[in-house]
C-alpha cells in the first residue's frame, strides 16, 4: 500500500482553473448559487435528522451514532448559512456607508 503525495494548489492556479472552466458563461461560484446551495443543504440535512429520529424512535436504526452525526451535520449547515447571511449583510451595510 503506497501513499501518494498531495500537491499544494496555488491560489493563482485555482483562479486560472475557474476562469477557464467558466469562460463565456455566468460563474457557478457567484454568491447567489453559493447561498442557494447552502440553503438547500440545510433543508437536506434537516430532513436527514428527521429520518434518523424516526428510525431511532421506532427501533429501526441499527447504528445509534447516526442520529448524532446527522444532528451535527445539520447544525454545521445551519451555522454556515447564518454566517453567509451575516457576511452578506455586513458587506451590504459597508457598501451603503460608502459615499459616491
Amino acid at each position: 500500500m503506497s501513499i501518494t503525495q498531495i500537491n499544494k494548489l496555488q491560489p493563482m492556479q485555482l483562479l486560472e482553473h475557474l476562469n477557464t472552466k467558466n469562460s463565456g458563461t455566468s460563474s457557478q461560484y457567484d454568491f447567489r448559487n453559493i447561498f442557494l446551495e447552502a440553503a438547500s443543504n440545510v433543508v437536506e440535512t434537516q430532513n436527514d435528522v428527521a429520518k434518523e429520529q424516526y428510525l431511532f424512535a421506532t427501533g429501526q436504526s441499527e447504528d445509534t451514532h447516526s442520529l448524532g452525526i446527522a444532528a451535527s451535520k445539520a447544525q454545521i449547515s445551519v451555522d454556515l448559512l447564518v454566517n453567509l447571511r451575516n457576511k452578506a449583510l455586513d458587506s451590504y451595510n459597508e457598501l451603503m456607508k460608502m459615499s459616491l
